[in-house]
């Protein structure tokens, strides 16, 4: 018989031998993998928080000629038949 046959080798089942290993270093991986795309999504975050706070754009109209320059009539809803 050939040496390769001869040793033995613990049996494992197919679903077994194809699952990966799950360990320390694994914890490690993800754990720092979820610090550093929390870092860059505050980093992001931050980079951005000035225009994100600035709203003056949208502060509204202070004397009654600002509010009628922006004032619109209603109309009503128009629907288009389903096709």
């Amino acid at each position: 018989m050939p040496a390769d046959l001869e040793q033995h080798h613990p049996a494992v089942n197919a679903t077994r031998a194809r699952q990966g290993r799950w360990g320390k270093h694994v914890f490690w991986v993800l754990i720092i993998s979820t610090v550093l795309a929390a870092a860059a999504l505050f980093g992001a975050w931050g980079m951005r928080s000035g225009d994100i706070a600035s709203v003056e754009h949208t502060r509204g109209a202070t004397t009654q000629g600002e509010a009628q320059q922006y004032s619109t009539e209603q109309a009503p809803v128009k629907q288009t038949p389903a096709g």
